[in-house]
């Protein structure tokens, strides 16, 4: 997506896991806890993935997009599938992403990645182009440069 950023993977975290699972010192039981509620949203807001469940090997994983963010209020904490994420990022200025795999099968879970997304991350990018040189950087920095004048500034060099 456009506007994603800040992403934060969890997948150290969850090779962790599964090496203390293997090891014995962690249970199944301890590892394949989704409540009820996480597998109502993976059947109903899930995106099925082609990765198999580390645990039960049986089933593939489904991954639930959960979103939080001030400006939304009560929908803070939902499950939203990933076709209705770019229109909330296109309307709301700013919300966080939290994506978690899960196995309707045996019941693992766990949180695979965060992000923000939203129309914050569309400022910085739309204005500052990856390819600027020095001389754009300070074209682009002066006082009173809006970005009319910084095109003009990039279109005379």
């Amino acid at each position: 997506m456009r506007t994603q950023r800040q992403v934060v993977d969890y997948s150290l975290r969850k090779r962790a896991v599964l090496r203390e699972l293997l090891a014995g010192r962690v249970g199944t039981y301890d590892v394949c806890d989704a409540s009820p509620y996480l597998k109502n949203a993976a059947r109903f807001h899930g995106e099925p993935t082609e990765e198999r469940c580390p645990i039960c090997r049986s089933e593939n994983l489904t991954h639930v997009h959960y979103i939080y963010g001030d400006e939304l209020k009560q929908s803070a904490g939902q499950a939203r599938t990933l076709a209705e994420l770019p229109v909330l990022a296109m309307t709301l200025r700013e919300f966080q992403v939290f994506v978690v795999e899960v196995c309707l099968g045996c019941g693992w879970n766990h949180l695979v990645e965060q992000f923000l997304l939203g129309r914050d991350g569309l400022a910085g990018g739309a204005e500052n182009g990856s390819d600027q040189g020095a001389a754009g950087a300070s074209a682009a920095t002066a006082p009173g440069a809006g970005p009319a004048v910084r095109r003009r500034r990039e279109a005379q060099r």
